[in-house]
């Protein structure tokens, strides 16, 4: 099925003085992150995207615009409410200085699936509601571009964290291994057989490589041994053509 870029907004205000935003209105992109969101946007505007789809918060949209403006197709730009940030409810707004004093903070490291935020979210609502929109958009963009569809979606740090877990079949206790920059693209292919994960915050380097043209198949004639993992490694990107 459809290869999804996790694109991580850039930086805010908030990120540097070490406030938790959450949800909260008119967090914007600083200069620094405005800056990441055209470097991201350069890195990947050679590939032929079929959509973009952000987080209703402002930071992601500014990102999602800056992926829109870099491009020369028409390629639009789709809100999806449930790629919005966690629901982190009384802790929204305050420092994380502050909040790692809480008796809550331990769980948040070690033990994130029984944690629900005070007033807010619980973090296994936050991953099911990411992965089920990512996996939705992936089947949608399948039947409407076929298999070799790629697409990307622009989100938060712990809503891309709960993704890649999914995709690499982790516990969400495990998600907190995982890094997630601002202004960084994650890649994962879907197909029929699991879900493949391409690259992880990746902050660096042209990434059209990634995404060289294979030799096309018609639309149901796929062989099995495409969706399945490559006994010793494979060739990565570039594949065999008769």
């Amino acid at each position: 099925m459809t290869t999804v870029l996790l694109i991580r907004h850039g930086r805010t205000a908030a990120n540097t003085t070490g406030i938790l935003a959450g949800r909260s209105s008119g967090v914007g992109l600083d200069e620094v992150g405005l800056k990441q969101a055209t470097e991201v946007a350069g890195r990947v505007g050679s590939i032929p995207l079929r959509a973009i789809v952000t987080s209703p918060l402002r930071r992601c949209r500014q990102t999602a615009q800056a992926l829109q403006a870099a491009r020369g197709d028409a390629c639009a730009i789709m809100v999806d409410k449930a790629l919005v940030e966690c629901g982190y409810g009384e802790w929204t707004g305050r420092s994380l200085r502050d909040l790692s004093k809480d008796k809550l903070w331990r769980s948040v490291q070690q033990q994130p699936s029984a944690v629900r935020f005070p007033g807010g979210e619980s973090m296994t609502e936050m991953s099911s509601r990411a992965v089920g929109a990512v996996r939705g958009w992936d089947r949608r963009l399948t039947v409407d571009y076929g298999e070799d569809a790629v697409w990307a979606a622009v989100s938060h740090g712990d809503v891309i964290k709960a993704i890649l877990a999914d995709a690499l079949g982790m516990h969400l206790d495990s998600f907190q291994r995982l890094m997630v920059d601002p202004g960084s693209v994650s890649i994962v292919r879907y197909t029929s057989v699991r879900p493949y994960v391409v690259t992880v915050n990746s902050v660096g380097g042209d990434l059209s490589d990634l995404f060289r043209l294979r030799r096309k198949k018609p639309r149901g004639r796929r062989t099995k041994e495409e969706h399945d993992a490559p006994v010793g490694g494979g060739l990565g990107g570039e594949e065999a053509v008769d």
